[in-house]
């Protein structure tokens, strides 16, 4: 080290020097001394003041250390240790040399020799070198300075601060290394010098700036007057460079000043210390003193959080967010996300408490909206009653309406193993995929399509789908909505209309056709009946005769069976016979059954008692569990038999109808009467039959039960609640046949009577006219209103035989009537005559009862229905 081969070299050829001249050797010896003890008086003095900077700087830092800072004061006290050997070591050298000299002047009659100087030159460099290592080893500026200022010695570390030699540096004024130096706010000059000098003590951080450097810098100094004799002989300066560090708390400050987040130091008595504008600003508090030294409970709603929530930041481990709710200047509620911890001292107790406030009021709020409008959304989707389905670009499903259920049987976390399109019918798919790629692409802004998509049970639904895209906030297309909608019962009510609407159109033209063969049935039943009652035939023209009347009374049936089912007339309940019903359903069904190669087997029963309810209704239930027998054994073979059997059960009436068909499964029983179930192919049924027959035989207070047979094949049973005996209706005359016999004994009723045959079929009112002249009755014929009105200004009639379904003349049957009973003074029995249904119910014009015949009709009723008219005119004028 040349510097301090330099440094040492003025002193040491003056101790050389001396050993050449004894004369001397007395001053030598009290130098030395006076060198030690300075050199003993600054090094505890250094390390004293090495110590007391040390806690003065690092208190902060050491009152609350991590685990890591721990062992900073075992590390102190080693130093110290180290340092005490090492000066220990030092005043042994000292020492040795101080004894050399003593001996040196003691013996004045004896110079030393070459050989002592040249040890006592070793000892005094050796010390002077460890000293220089060890006020060179330090990071900080080590300074002694004379009283006036100059610079005495300087370490290592100022010199190079300094960009300059020892020799440059010792001698010098310390200011004329530094410019603008400033301590306390004040400019360092010979004032502050002097003040120091007066005090004898300083510290402080001074502001300066190296000469050739352009940025100021800031040290931590502590500076102490050498005394000696109350007289200041010296100062010594220890200087930390605290540069970045104040470089670290301007930004630290700055920080702490603009966080959005409010930030809080409080003491362990709750009691704020400090706080950031942020946090004065989120309470609507104008400056940060209106919340120093308030309690933190102050700011709660409840007071009792504050105090829970420092207690909690103790025991934490770490930083944890708690959403707290503060009370704000104005006593607005401020929801804030608080992050909290506790500082400790060395012993572990608290020394303050510090944390971070987010306000998420806005945020909360925005929350609930959010998620009243998302349960909004939810609740409509959920309330809809179609299928929402929401599909990304891919076609992979990310949202499934739980109408999936309802609709398909499909629970949601079933759904996510569901591809798109993949329980679409196949012949549905290639439609379906191109219809989705065009909306994904954007060619279509909207799109619908019909496809059948198969329920979780295996059958087939009919699904109307409505496509629409998905947008994001940019606008492009990142998925597509999709609504579905259970279209398969409307495309079977479609169809049950179509059918309806194909047989009432068909009713309608059964009923005309009905009409129109009625009058010549007529006819040709009363002609045959006439020509029976002929004495002049022989045996072979009576034969063909009753022939002729048995087919056509067969023909009758039959069209009546077809008006009354094609055209059947307001329900109306009356006591009816099961048997007589029955029988007139396999009437209906008998060309069918026998195209089948299907046998009847039918046991009547006379005397099962009559039920109450619609006749027309009854035969549509009977019809329809015939014609489910007939199709039940054509899917098997290709002839059967049908068994029907009415019988009592209890209080009710049943009736049986068995078949040899193909059964009815276990897994069906239970939903055979559900709407739109059936076991039959497709297009083969719509599953309304037999739902509808079980809600008319319900509304009968009746019910039906279905059975599988062991042997195979399946049997119906309609039970009927049973209500007495039939009762004959007075007004409605049933086609019974009469004898001659009887005939004659209605001639005394008949007798002398008029009858006006109303009617615009000729061949009926030639016939009414001879059958009834032929049985003593005056009778007159017209075919339309008006000629009627012109025989009832001639004639009063008795009765009058008027067609209701008159179409000459543009004057309805009935209207005639009118004008008939209003035109004659004495009121004739009015009898309509009609190849339609009529109901029992009405009255005529004058309140009295209406009768009717319905056609075809034989001679023989109609003179049945004359003789109970006129018997119960009779009867009355009696009264």
């Amino acid at each position: 080290m040349p510097d301090t081969d330099q440094r040492a070299s003025a002193p040491l050829a003056e101790a050389h020097g001396a050993g050449s001249a004894r004369a001397s050797d007395s001053a030598r010896l009290e130098q030395f001394e006076r060198r030690q003890n300075e050199l003993w008086q600054l090094a505890f003095f250094l390390l004293f003041i090495l110590t007391i900077f040390f806690a003065w700087v690092s208190w902060d830092s050491t009152r609350f250390p991590a685990n890591h800072y721990r062992v900073l004061p075992i590390g102190l006290v080693v130093l110290v240790a180290l340092f005490g050997l090492h000066m220990w070591r030092k005043s042994l050298e000292i020492h040795r040399m101080r004894e050399l000299l003593r001996g040196l002047k003691q013996r004045d009659a004896a110079p030393p020799s070459e050989k002592q100087l040249d040890h006592l030159y070793e000892l005094i460099t050796r010390s002077q070198q460890g000293y220089r290592e060890l006020i060179d080893s330090f990071d900080e500026l080590l300074l002694a300075l004379t009283p006036e200022g100059n610079i005495r010695a300087a370490n290592r570390s100022f010199a190079e601060l300094a960009g300059a030699s020892f020799q440059q540096i010792i001698g010098r004024p310390i200011l004329d290394f530094l410019e603008g130096a400033e301590a306390g706010g004040q400019k360092a000059d010979e004032h502050s010098l002097q003040h120091f000098l007066e005090q004898r003590h300083w510290a402080g951080v001074v502001k300066t700036q190296v000469r050739g450097s352009n940025a100021p810098r800031y040290f931590d100094c502590v500076a102490h007057a050498m005394v000696r004799g109350d007289k200041v002989h010296g100062i010594t300066l220890l200087a930390r460079d605290i540069t970045a560090q104040r470089a670290s708390e301007a930004r630290f400050t700055e920080l702490f000043e603009t966080l959005q987040e409010g930030i809080y130091i409080a003491t362990p008595d709750e009691r704020i210390v400090d706080v950031n504008p942020a946090l004065v600003r989120m309470l609507g508090y104008a400056s940060k003193e209106e919340l120093l030294n308030r309690r933190v409970s102050e700011f709660f709603e409840d007071a009792q959080e504050g105090t829970r929530l420092l207690r909690g930041a103790e025991s934490q481990p770490g930083l944890q967010g708690r959403e707290i709710r503060l009370r704000g200047k104005q006593g607005a509620s401020v929801i804030c996300l608080n992050t909290a911890t506790a500082v400790r001292d060395v012993s572990g107790a608290v020394v303050r408490y510090q944390g971070a406030l987010m306000d998420v009021t806005e945020q909360r709020k925005m929350e609930q909206r959010l998620y009243k409008e998302q349960e909004f959304a939810r609740q409509l989707v959920e309330s809809f009653p179609d299928l929402i389905l929401v599909l990304d670009t891919a076609g992979h499903y990310t949202f499934v309406s739980g109408r999936v259920k309802d609709i398909l049987g499909y629970d949601l976390r079933e759904t996510g193993d569901i591809t798109f399109g993949e329980r679409a019918h196949p012949e549905d798919r290639t439609a379906l995929y191109t219809l989705f790629d065009e909306v994904v692409a954007g060619e279509k802004s909207f799109a619908s399509l019909e496809t059948r998509v198969q329920h979780r049970q295996g059958d087939w639904r009919r699904m109307r789908l409505h496509f629409s895209p998905l947008t994001g906030e940019s606008g492009k297309i990142e998925g597509v909505v999709i609504s579905a909608r259970d279209v398969t019962q409307l495309k079977r009510l479609e169809e049950q209309l179509i059918q309806s609407e194909k047989l009432a159109a068909m009713g309608q033209m059964l009923a005309g056709v009905a009409h129109e063969l009625n009058n010549p049935l007529t006819a040709v039943l009363g002609v045959t009946e006439l020509l029976r009652e002929r004495a002049d035939l022989d045996a072979a023209a009576q034969r063909q005769l009753e022939l002729m009347h048995r087919q056509a009374r067969r023909a009758a049936r039959i069209v009546q069976n077809l008006l009354d089912f094609s055209r059947p007339a307001a329900p109306q309940k009356k006591l009816l016979g099961v048997s007589p019903l029955v029988e007139r359903t396999l009437q209906l069904h008998e060309h069918s059954l026998r195209q089948s190669k299907i046998a009847v087997e039918f046991h009547p029963d006379p005397s099962l008692p009559s039920v109450l309810g619609d006749a027309n209704q009854l035969i549509q239930v009977f019809l329809n569990l015939i014609t489910n027998a007939e199709h039940a054994i054509r899917e098997v073979r290709d002839s059967g038999k049908i068994v029907v059997r009415p019988y009592r059960a209890g209080d009710r009436v049943a009736v049986t109808i068995q078949d040899d068909g193909v059964g009815i499964g276990r897994e069906a029983l239970p939903k055979l009467f559900d709407p739109f179930y059936t076991t039959k192919r497709p297009g083969g049924g719509t599953g309304l039959g037999l739902s509808i027959c079980m809600a008319i035989v319900r509304e009968h207070h009746g019910s039906i039960e279905a059975e599988a047979l062991p042997e195979g094949g399946s049997a119906f049973t309609v039970f009927l609640p049973a209500a007495g005996q039939p009762q004959a209706a007075s007004t409605v005359m049933d086609t019974a046949a009469h004898t001659v016999g009887e005939l004659q004994q209605m001639a005394d009723i008949l007798k002398g009577r008029s009858v006006l045959v109303v009617d615009d079929e000729e061949s009926i009112r030639q016939l009414l006219e001879e059958g009834l002249t032929a049985q003593g009755l005056h009778v007159d014929c017209a075919a339309d209103c008006a000629g009627a009105l012109a025989c009832v200004q001639r004639i009063e009639y008795d009765a009058v035989l008027c067609d209701l379904n008159l179409t000459v003349g543009g004057v309805s049957g009935k209207e005639t009537a009118e004008r008939i009973l209003s035109a004659q003074a004495r009121k004739p029995a009015i009898i309509f005559m009609t190849g339609d249904l009529m109901t029992d119910s009405g009255a005529n014009a004058e309140g009295g009862p209406r009768w009717r015949l319905q056609k075809p009709f034989r001679v023989s009723e109609a003179l049945t229905v004359l003789a109970e008219v006129f018997s119960a005119s009779k009867e009355s004028f009696a009264k």
